[in-house]
């Protein structure tokens, strides 16, 4: 590991590294072996300042705003390409970070130079103006950048939800002041010098890695024009409350607690491993995470086998080790919620069909062995709240219809999935679901030409595609003379 990237000393900020306003030092502590790997300074409201004034200047006085965006475009390519080049410093960063096992770096780094490529190209080719003529009327319609965005990033995947907010974002012509949270401060820090690198001016894109009080500084900072965030539902409100205090743009990836709905026909012996392993990825700590397994009634006891046995066959481990599957949860605190839930869980009537506690090979770090849970009832806490760890929950239904009920009785929609011998048969029950994402016969992770984002608590705007651009965006109308008709085009 390069010590460079993970101990540092200053923060990015006007294109270069910015002394920070204070002398106190934080240490980034390794899930796995909860020794110090890393510092960064810790941030304070002067240090936010800094970089939204430095975001503010290249906004209303740099050229990056006032470029064409496939000029914007040609800067995102050569950062894609260079995202694409780093994406092992990256992934080597988060494995200390936030114990994301080494053999699984996609989940890291998949969906960060493909996100700058997908802008690229996009860029180049959106309607920012188009000229409308109704009768003897006509407007030219723009679409202006949104201007200075504060972009708040989870410790479960900060590259990549950074990537899927500042892509975007520069597209439109946009600003953007990162804060990476105190859990994983490291990493963004290489997409910020990959920007660099390939030609963002200085002041576009800046990243100061802070806590709570310094993420509602950055909230709400006068001069941030927009919040895009991802993070628990409960913060989101939080941040939606103090931007309608302002009236400021927001948008919001929040929580989840996603059903997997496993039709009658489905093959349970192939598709409840497959389901329990997509479940239970990064050790659960995965905002749209299908934690609630729903069976046929009919099928229960064998799912209930299936997933037991697969669960308790995932290797669990040290994320240095290739053999790794499942890693540490983030932090101690996280490991007491994840194990609250379970004994909650049990004395609501839940049993235990494997895991449960933490592995006796395992002497350090912050683990809970995977684990599913049978005889849940939706209406259970562990069924109904956000748990982020590794905790499936497998729940009978007797027909289609209960199926359906069962999945929407949340107060979450952020993603689910459907599993059927008869794709037209899984298709009409993914329509029936209130989420924002459903998988039918297969995993669906997102991809960047389609929107992700969720219905109900789970989130506000979506990110991703053609939405995730007009998202940075302001759509203004200019009434056209006759006189300027010819000259737009109409």
């Amino acid at each position: 590991m390069d010590q460079r990237l993970m101990y540092r000393d200053a923060f990015f900020i006007d294109g270069a590294w910015s002394a920070p306003t204070s002398a106190d030092r934080f240490g980034v502590i390794s899930p796995s072996s909860e020794q110090v790997v890393g510092e960064v300074p810790v941030a304070t409201g002067g240090d936010i300042d800094t970089a939204v004034a430095a975001a503010r200047a290249a906004f209303d006085d740099g050229p990056w705003p006032r470029l064409a965006p496939a000029e914007r475009g040609e800067v995102l390519a050569r950062a894609a390409k260079l995202l694409a080049e780093r994406a092992g410093a990256i992934a080597a960063v988060t494995v200390d970070e936030i114990g994301c096992p080494v053999s699984n770096p996609a989940s890291q780094t998949g969906l960060v130079a493909p996100v700058f490529d997908y802008y690229a190209t996009l860029a180049a080719s959106y309607p920012f103006e188009r000229t409308v003529v109704a009768g003897a009327r006509a407007g030219l319609v723009t679409n202006e950048p949104v201007g200075v965005v504060g972009a708040i990033v989870p410790w479960n995947a900060p590259v990549t939800l950074a990537a899927w907010k500042t892509a975007p974002a520069l597209a439109a012509g946009c600003t953007v002041v990162i804060k990476p949270p105190p859990e994983a401060p490291l990493s963004t820090f290489v997409l910020a010098e990959a920007l660099r690198d390939a030609g963002v001016p200085p002041g576009v894109v800046n990243v100061v890695p802070g806590g709570r009080e310094v993420g509602e500084h950055l909230v709400t900072h006068p001069g941030v024009d927009k919040i895009a965030f991802t993070g628990s539902t409960a913060a989101g409100k939080r941040i939606m409350s103090l931007c309608g205090e302002q009236v400021k743009r927001v948008s919001l990836e929040l929580g989840g607690k996603s059903a997997c709905v496993l039709l009658d026909d489905a093959d349970v012996a192939t598709v409840v491993p497959t389901v329990v392993g997509i479940g239970l990825n990064r050790s659960g700590q995965v905002c749209a995470a299908q934690t609630r397994i729903l069976v046929h009634r009919s099928r229960y006891a064998e799912a209930l086998e299936a997933a037991g046995a697969t669960a308790a066959a995932i290797p669990l481990g040290d994320p240095h080790d290739s053999a790794t599957v499942i890693g540490p949860l983030v932090a101690e605190r996280q490991r007491a919620r994840v194990e609250g839930y379970i004994g909650d869980a049990t004395r609501h009537g839940a049993r235990v069909v494997t895991g449960g506690g933490r592995p006796g090979h395992l002497p350090h770090g912050w683990y809970v062995e995977a684990t599913i849970l049978g005889d849940v009832d939706n209406t259970m806490p562990v069924a109904r709240e956000e748990i982020f760890g590794p905790v499936l929950c497998v729940i009978p239904f007797d027909d289609t219809d209960e199926a359906v009920r069962i999945a929407n009785d949340s107060p979450y929609g952020l993603a689910g999935g459907v599993w059927s011998a008869d794709p037209r048969r899984a298709l009409a029950v993914a329509r029936r679901l209130r989420a924002g994402a459903v998988n039918i016969n297969a995993d669906f992770p997102p991809f960047p030409l389609v929107p992700f984002g969720g219905f109900k608590q789970s989130g506000l705007g979506r990110e991703l595609g053609q939405e995730g651009l007009a998202s940075f965006l302001e759509p203004r109308s200019i009434g056209l003379p006759p006189a300027l008709l010819t000259e737009a085009g109409a």
